[in-house]
């Protein structure tokens, strides 16, 4: 079956449903995605027009935008009651053994 987009927005508009974002992790998550969308736009830009040639001037925009990135992560984790500290030694600890098991690469988040 093919659609036009005007029949594919009516179709999608079926399924849809407007869903309320006055929770407290709704800010945060939202801005989460976007600042870690703003290191993805920088880093492709560097790729893109350098090469990957990374500047200091680079770096430092970087540094910025991971500094936002941060204060959402520990915000979302402040909203959900869950200690950072926590965060970080859980991953690490994950990741030692994926590592001790051969399993970094991959997919999945139980490998």
């Amino acid at each position: 079956m093919t659609f036009d987009f005007d029949s594919y927005q009516q179709a999608a508009a079926r399924t849809g449903a407007p869903i309320a974002t006055d929770h407290p992790i709704a800010y945060p998550t939202l801005g989460l995605v976007n600042e870690a969308g703003e290191v993805a736009g920088k880093v492709k830009k560097i790729f893109r027009d350098r090469q990957g040639v990374i500047t200091d001037t680079d770096r430092d925009a970087l540094a910025l935008e991971l500094g936002d990135v941060l204060w959402y992560v520990s915000e979302l984790c402040t909203r959900l009651d869950i200690r950072l500290e926590d965060v970080a030694a859980r991953n690490v600890a994950k990741l030692a053994d994926r590592a001790s098991r051969g399993a970094i690469k991959g997919d999945g988040d139980h490998r």
